[in-house]
């Protein structure tokens, strides 16, 4: 009973940031990465570090440093990284039922990331209304913040580090895929789901063997939601249940 009443006093923001730690595995690599290929692609450490601030999305990142350096025109540049961020159109529409009227959500869903989304989508549900947008704010402001401070230190000290530790080179590029796994394992408890992300991995697969590399990203997701949305497997029992039954309980809590 103390262990609750503590938790029910933590505020909101301040159990959103320590949920967000774990994030901060997959987040740090990644943004060092980015500072290190933006800084050999010819930009400074100050454009590095503004990049980081205002754009916030590791492929849009990568690939607009990429196509800047190559000579792209700006317009190509531009209408490329809001394309692959056409994913968060998605994204907001499953948060919005969980969403409570507030004025600081335009301002906060410049934090909505990949990973930042599958915590929340989780998360947000077992939460009673008053602690979501605090909730929101600890864990994105922990994973933006993160992720600037790993973009300056890989475009200050990006090739010292690499240099000195020859194995973090290795380890930064898979950083991204192993978070992406560790976000989509819990989901192979539900029959459904297993069946589409494994419809979307060997779709994937098929691809990357045949060399259609390019379309096989979009080519696997849109299988694996074709799989999800026509195939009606029977979940795992309780699986709905407890989920629902533990958001009942939290609200119950804070009534």
């Amino acid at each position: 009973m103390k262990r609750e009443s503590i938790h029910a006093a933590t505020p909101g923001w301040l159990m959103g940031l320590r949920e967000a730690i774990p994030l901060l595995g997959g987040y740090i690599p990644v943004s060092i990465s980015f500072g290190l290929v933006a800084t050999q692609a010819g930009f400074s450490s100050v454009e590095t570090l503004v990049i980081s601030i205002l754009i916030y999305a590791g492929a849009s990142q990568f690939l607009f440093v990429g196509m800047a350096a190559s000579g792209a025109p700006l317009w190509l540049t531009v209408a490329m990284t809001l394309l692959i961020n056409v994913r968060h159109v998605v994204y907001a529409p499953n948060l919005a039922p969980w969403l409570p009227p507030s004025r600081w959500w335009p301002w906060l869903m410049h934090g909505l990331t990949d990973q930042v989304f599958a915590l929340a989508h989780s998360r947000l549900p077992q939460l009673p209304e008053s602690r979501r947008v605090g909730w929101f704010f600890g864990a994105a402001m922990l994973a933006w913040l993160s992720w600037i401070a790993g973009s300056l230190l890989g475009a200050v000290a990006g090739e010292w580090l690499t240099s000195r530790w020859p194995l973090l080179g290795e380890v930064m590029p898979f950083a991204l895929p192993a978070l992406f796994l560790v976000l989509i394992v819990p989901r192979f408890t539900s029959r459904r789901w297993a069946a589409a992300l494994s419809v979307s991995v060997a779709a994937a697969l098929v691809c990357t063997l045949v060399g259609l590399t390019n379309v096989g990203i979009p080519l696997a997701a849109a299988c694996g939601a074709l799989c999800f949305y026509m195939i009606r497997l029977p979940e795992t029992a309780g699986t709905n249940k407890g989920t629902a039954d533990k958001g009942t309980t939290q609200e119950g809590r804070s009534s």
